[in-house]
């Protein structure tokens, strides 16, 4: 009973800060968001809480593969879960950044570490879980597009670039 309550909470983690995120950005994000320029490549609005709801659960489950394999919050935890952690909260980190600051460039400093961190997970889970490692390449895809977007509306939008003409 007890793995079963272990599995649910691991898989719905990610699943609070990313409701967080929306949840306090989605009264301003529409109009703002609507002015950028945003290439013809740009998914439609609708389709991102679809992605990050499989992605997040994929995440969360692989999440608790690694902690169980590694015997719970054991010493030999700490790094793979750490970069787990880590690249999470830079995760959360991102829609406040970019819609609620509405700071392209700190939004696209978070991203590019995100990428990093989010890459240093896979490596170090497939060392110890290779299912684990394989449930996060759909999200390593998603960042990349993510990472492609947040660039090119960075590039796209100097006016909204904060300290630009100052």
């Amino acid at each position: 009973g007890r793995m079963w309550a272990y599995t649910v909470g691991f898989t719905v983690l990610p699943h609070v800060g990313g409701f967080l995120g929306w949840f306090l950005n989605r009264k301003e994000t529409s109009a703002w968001y609507e002015k950028l320029k945003k290439p013809s490549w740009c998914p439609p609005r609708r389709v991102f809480p679809v992605a990050w709801t499989v992605l997040y659960t994929g995440m969360g489950y692989a999440s608790y593969l690694v902690w169980n394999d590694l015997g719970g919050c054991s010493s030999k935890a700490i790094v793979p879960l750490g970069l787990y952690g880590a690249q999470l909260a830079l995760n959360w980190a991102w829609p406040p950044l970019f819609f609620g600051a509405r700071n392209l460039n700190l939004a696209l400093m978070d991203v590019l570490l995100l990428d990093g961190l989010a890459i240093g997970t896979v490596c170090s889970w497939y060392r110890i879980n290779g299912v684990a490692a394989l449930l996060l390449l759909p999200y390593l895809g998603w960042l990349a597009m993510a990472t492609c977007l947040t660039i090119r509306i960075w590039k796209d939008n100097p006016e909204h670039k904060p300290g630009k003409g100052e």
